[in-house]
């Protein structure tokens, strides 16, 4: 692996996880010390980042990470949902039957992990995100949800596991994975938006921001 890609995948790790907080200035010394790397390979990975909207290089050649708000939510929610919500319905019309009947079987046993903790049920989230990517096969639609999911992965850093709203998120992947197995490809769409809304209510609500009221009239949504 190249140097600039070592850097780069450490780094996107550190901002995603909040080890490198909003804010924080990347000194080409510091960051070239603990990489073990020099500085140009540094400064191309820092590039890659800043192209994601990770890093602000505006201030300098360092480089800062970019601030979190939950002012921008709603924003990207109305983007994840337009997104997600294609990615569903070429799901359901491309899907590989053996991944989700696994995903089904899962899911249906989620509850009872929950009990061990959220880690492992969020794995599993994951896990249907990649049956959903692989599924969708078209590489223009996945590297927007790539970008986006930067974002949202870092936004999910301020809200606390809510036990109750986990519940409610094990029925609604439930109903997506069902949809998507049955080729259902508008209740997939519709599963998916319902599931972001309640999503983005309960971030909104964790974060101590005021509530998005959704369009009444977007057509086919419950």
């Amino acid at each position: 692996m190249r140097a600039s890609d070592r850097a780069y995948d450490v780094l996107k790790e550190d901002i995603l996880s909040w080890r490198l907080a909003p804010g924080t200035v990347l000194g080409e010394t510091e960051q070239s010390e603990r990489l073990g790397i020099s500085r140009t390979p540094l400064r191309e990975a820092i590039t890659r980042l800043a192209a994601e909207g990770l890093v602000n290089t505006q201030r300098g050649r360092a480089g800062v990470v970019t601030d979190v708000s939950p002012a921008n939510l709603p924003e990207l929610f109305e983007l994840r949902e337009a997104l997600e919500t294609q990615a569903a319905r070429l799901a359901a019309r491309r899907r590989n039957t053996e991944a989700f009947e696994q995903l089904r079987q899962d899911f249906l046993s989620a509850p009872a992990g929950l009990a061990h903790g959220a880690s492992g049920y969020y794995d599993l989230v994951a896990r249907l995100d990649a049956a959903i990517d692989d599924a969708v096969a078209n590489p223009f639609l996945l590297a927007s949800l790539a970008g986006l999911r930067n974002h949202l992965a870092r936004i999910r850093r301020l809200a606390q596991d809510n036990p109750a709203r986990l519940t409610e998120s094990v029925s609604e992947h439930l109903l997506i994975v069902e949809a998507i197995l049955d080729r259902d490809e508008t209740l997939a769409a519709q599963a998916t938006a319902v599931h972001l809304r309640k999503s983005l209510a309960n971030l909104l609500a964790a974060a101590g921001a005021p509530a998005v009221i959704a369009p009444s009239s977007t057509k086919g949504t419950p």
